[in-house]
């Protein structure tokens, strides 16, 4: 898998060299993120330490197709196991762009590769359905966003896609399979920054997750409302294509099964627009 992840990043490279003799253009951007915490649809991942997330996204020559190969990795030791790749291609669209009920689609696939295990025993795979409408509520810039998503494991022998029943002792449906919903909205507030006097976007995020039972490292999740994220950012233009994004997060976490605590963390986020 580590030579596989190897070809994946020497065909991107590639490939980003040469959009820039070729037309038409192929646009992306790489990114580097620091966060101090690691919080993946509510589960805190690393256990309240710092990782760290390298990204490379690819719109293939505007077609609305894309890929994206991200990585999370804690930056300390002892957590060897749950890093992890994810490679993603995907298709995004805007439907009705003039009109109020304009719809905002993107529909990706992921695999979700942990090179320190087997890929039979812990990689997993997602479907995911995202719908915003930028246009459809009075307030200009507050823009709804709903998200659908299907996950099972890659392998059907994988130690995260059967439980034993305690009572029968027989393998019982996986933690790993079903679906999420997650609910969004943004927020671009426009303020006057009180240090440049310069004009500039405070994001305000916030979202809500239906867990439908889904555990992805095997544990056994309610079927309820898990948690509701708040989020605020704002970005820092440095020019030649470059930005820093720092953010800060809070998490209200409503499942003990997902996640027994509240959370606190920020982020900074460097990246390179091409």
């Amino acid at each position: 898998m580590k030579k596989r992840f190897c070809i994946t990043m020497v065909v991107l490279l590639a490939t980003v060299n040469m959009a820039h003799a070729e037309e038409p253009a192929l646009h992306g951007w790489i990114s580097f993120e620091m966060g101090s915490e690691y919080i993946w649809r509510g589960f805190d991942v690393y256990d309240d330490h710092a990782a760290i997330h390298p990204s490379v996204n690819l719109d293939l020559f505007q077609t609305g197709f894309g890929m994206n190969v991200a990585g999370h990795r804690a930056m300390t030791g002892g957590f060897e196991g749950s890093e992890r790749w994810d490679y993603n291609v995907y298709y995004q669209n805007m439907y009705f762009g003039d009109e109020k009920y304009a719809i905002a689609n993107r529909i990706g696939w992921v695999y979700y590769n942990y090179p320190e295990l087997k890929s039979s025993w812990a990689d997993l795979q997602e479907i995911h359905v995202i719908f915003s409408f930028p246009k459809i509520l009075p307030v200009e810039g507050l823009v709804p966003t709903y998200v659908l998503v299907k996950l099972w494991p890659s392998s059907s022998n994988s130690l995260v896609s059967n439980t034993i029943d305690l009572t029968t002792g027989l393998p019982s449906s996986g933690t790993a399979s079903g679906f999420a919903h997650i609910f969004m909205l943004d927020y671009g507030l426009p303020i006057t920054c009180p240090i440049t006097g310069g004009e500039r976007t405070l994001n305000l995020h916030s979202e809500f997750v239906y867990n439908d039972g889904v555990g992805p490292a095997g544990q056994d999740v309610d079927h309820d409302w898990s948690n509701a994220v708040l989020g605020l950012s704002t970005v820092f233009d440095i020019g030649h294509g470059f930005s820093l994004t720092p953010a800060v997060n809070y998490q209200s976490s409503w499942d003990s099964s997902v996640n027994p605590e509240d959370e606190w963390w920020v982020t900074l986020n460097a990246k390179w627009t091409f």
